[in-house]
């Protein structure tokens, strides 16, 4: 099934997998915005690779993962939330011409000045800290990025595959889990086991078999037992994810008023009517001068109409 997140624990509990495949969720992100092809694949990579990671989180909140640089495309940014409820979108630098074909690189940093962005926002910031990690943004492809944070930041082993089209966003991960040496690992092998080496030692070559062109082919059980046939893989509970942007116009009429009144006038005398897209899904939202009024009346809380136009 798609559209959920599925984990599995290898039987020394050393080694975590997780694999994720949207198509449903990730039509719905396209319906939105018409991307080129160049750019739906590394926003549906990253997609994929929001989800893997907010998978493990330990708290209600979310994710959100930002390429950033000064190339053709100039911001990539994915929200997942802890519920696997995701958001995204690109922005694109008009003054460069965008290519056909390019990667991470040359795409986001061509002179080498990009970066790298984790940020967790914890719904309960009382109890959890926010957290932000900023890297430089290196290797060609977003797999490459995050195996270089998460082995850098967070000191993680970590092997990503990542793949999308116009069709589907897909990524599998393969992750040490911390807290044992080598030699304690070994240990902690179950007594039934043949194996002689640790489950991430003698996973990572194999993992490393799998292309883009399996995961945007082939369902994920069909990947996993082609990948995994000889380990007894503990499967736990499946999460799904939909796509999800929390805009209102509740919200964007918030945005507004941190304009100022000032500004808002200017823009009203200059196009009669204030118009607002969610950068996110693309909602279309539009206040009027009577729509704008009610923004600043002194003391009314009264919101600001609720119909679309």
């Amino acid at each position: 099934m798609t559209d959920q997140l599925h984990r599995y624990l290898f039987d020394d509990q050393l080694t975590r997998l997780q694999t994720v495949i949207l198509e449903r969720s990730w039509q719905e992100a396209l319906q939105h915005s018409q991307y080129p092809a160049v750019v739906q694949t590394l926003l549906g990579e990253l997609c994929a690779a929001a989800v893997l990671l907010a998978g493990n989180l330990k708290y209600q909140g979310s994710l959100i993962l930002q390429a950033q640089g000064d190339g053709p495309i100039s911001l990539l940014v994915v929200e997942c939330t802890s519920e696997l409820d995701i958001r995204a979108t690109a922005t694109l630098n008009d003054s460069q011409p965008l290519p056909t074909v390019g990667n991470l690189q040359n795409l986001l940093s061509p002179a080498g000045q990009g970066r790298f962005v984790v940020i967790l926002e914890p719904d309960d910031q009382k109890t959890f800290r926010p957290y932000q990690g900023i890297v430089p943004l290196e290797g060609e492809t977003v797999a490459a990025a995050l195996q270089s944070y998460m082995k850098h930041s967070e000191q993680l082993d970590t092997q990503l595959v990542l793949a999308a089209n116009d069709q589907r966003a897909a990524g599998f991960l393969l992750q040490r889990l911390p807290g044992k040496s080598t030699a304690e690992q070994v240990s902690t092998t179950s007594p039934e086991s043949t194996h002689d080496e640790d489950s991430w030692a003698r996973n990572q070559p194999i993992f490393a078999t799998l292309s883009a062109d399996e995961l945007l082919a082939l369902d994920n059980d069909n990947l996993v037992r082609r990948l995994f046939w000889q380990e007894d893989l503990l499967q736990l509970p499946a999460q799904t994810v939909r796509w999800h942007c929390p805009c209102t116009r509740e919200r964007v009429a918030d945005m507004l008023r941190m304009l100022g009144e000032e500004e808002i006038e200017q823009i009203l005398s200059e196009q009669g009517k204030v118009s607002v897209a969610c950068q996110f899904c693309g909602q279309p939202y539009a206040f009027d001068k009577v729509d704008c009024a009610q923004l600043f009346r002194t003391g009314s809380s009264e919101q600001p109409p609720s119909q679309l136009h």
